[in-house]
């Protein structure tokens, strides 16, 4: 295995480093968006987010920092037009509550985070981005609750976002109208049977178990959702006020659980489906991408798995293994239903080929080295890498997120 000249990282197939940054002094990241030559990277423990000119990809430079409010995550945003919009929520991690994980996933966020006792802000950040270098904020839409996780907007009329709102046990879906970008409001919402107990519901599961939507992808007026331990749901959105479900599966137990993102692939009739590792060591399990058949939405079939990486000890490795995000082949990126580019973690990122949807098989991979520095405030984490996102550009350019090491560019040359 080569890493391109970059010391502790590996690869195997066609990958070449490009370049490294530590985003201004700022090293952890999640979601990114690459959009006009400008990265937008939410930040886990920094607060806030950061902009970086990437035009030359080789050479990116950080230009922008914008602060978040106190105690509140900003790590999650989306770029359109001139349009960046940007979650607010209780920063969960700063909370001593959660400085063991098993608190986070292990169980509905509203039994702990009921009275935190700290101030921060729930909501729906909006900027425009008209100047790429220099997000001006010009709208907020908050919430009642503890602000939203995940966002999916791509242009027209609405936005769909993961909401933790007060009265119930953890995040659901809203449809959000931002015709005027200073005014969002939400139009509608649903969520799984039991997660309302301001009105009266009971959860069904166990409470060991988290069921609580990480965020949907739309396509073609179906939201494919992520609902954590509570596996995936096709809605019908063709009316946004009033989303209809057309079908759930779960399929934990007896898998582990973690549903995080299902992208769907419309011209396949497929979707590809990720659960999250989410313990140090394996110990929730091994964890698998999923390829589901969509063709008839209201019978979705599991027909194959990705193939799980097995070129070293990842298990062994320390902190979490198995997937993460998924490149959502976003409008002004790469877009393909043939290759799927997926985080692993503590196993970098991996490139699957899907052209037999049966028999997925990988295709390259790179695991970057070990970060310098730990910015993750949780006590006793292992300085490991955990690649968390992954956005690949129209030129096949790949901006890999860590927790703690940094913005990774790398080129996809193909097979």
């Amino acid at each position: 295995m080569n890493a391109g000249g970059v010391s502790g990282a590996t690869s195997s197939g066609n990958i070449e480093f490009v370049a490294h940054s530590d985003q201004g002094g700022r090293p952890d990241g999640v979601q990114i968006m690459v959009h006009r030559g400008y990265a937008y990277i939410g930040h886990m423990f920094s607060g806030g987010f950061s902009v970086l000119d990437v035009r030359d990809p080789q050479t990116p430079k950080p230009v922008t920092y914008v602060a978040a409010p106190a105690n509140t995550w900003n790590i999650h945003l989306q770029t359109h037009g001139d349009l960046l919009l940007v979650v607010n929520a209780l920063s969960m991690f700063s909370l001593a509550a959660f400085a063991d994980e098993k608190t986070y996933y292990g169980k509905s966020l509203a039994e702990t985070v009921a009275d935190v006792g700290i101030e921060f802000t729930a909501g729906l950040r909006v900027f425009d981005i008209s100047q790429p270098e220099r997000p001006r904020e010009i709208g907020f839409m908050p919430v009642d609750g503890f602000g939203l996780h995940r966002i999916w907007y791509v242009g027209g009329r609405y936005a769909y976002v993961s909401a933790f709102l007060r009265g119930f046990t953890d995040y659901i879906f809203l449809t959000i109208d931002p015709p005027d970008p200073a005014h969002p409001r939400e139009v509608g919402r649903w969520w799984l049977p039991g997660m309302w107990q301001a009105g009266g519901e009971t959860p069904t599961w166990e409470k060991s178990r988290r069921f609580g939507l990480h965020h949907a992808i739309v396509a073609n007026d179906i939201a494919y959702g992520a609902w954590r331990d509570g596996g995936l749901t096709l809605l019908d959105v063709a009316d946004p006020a009033q989303p209809k479900l057309l079908a759930h599966r779960n399929w934990c137990p007896p898998f582990g659980g973690g549903t995080h993102t299902s992208l769907p692939l419309p011209d396949r009739g497929l979707a590809i489906v990720a659960d999250e590792g989410i313990a140090d060591n394996c110990a929730d399990g091994i964890k698998y991408t999923w390829v589901v058949d969509v063709r008839e939405p209201r019978n979705p079939v599991t027909i194959a798995t990705f193939p799980t990486p097995s070129d070293d000890d990842y298990c062994a490795k320390g902190s979490h293994f198995g997937p993460h995000n998924l490149h959502e082949n976003r409008p002004d990126s790469f877009r393909s239903s043939q290759l799927s580019f997926a985080t692993y973690q503590n196993a970098g990122v991996r490139v699957f080929d899907i052209r037999n949807a049966f028999a997925p098989r990988e295709i390259a991979a790179y695991v970057p080295p070990p970060p310098q520095t730990m910015v993750d405030v949780r006590p006793d984490r292992p300085r490991v890498v955990q690649t968390c996102d992954v956005f690949v550009d129209e030129n096949a350019l790949m901006y890999l997120t860590d927790y703690n090491a940094g913005l990774y560019i790398l080129e996809y040359k193909g097979e």
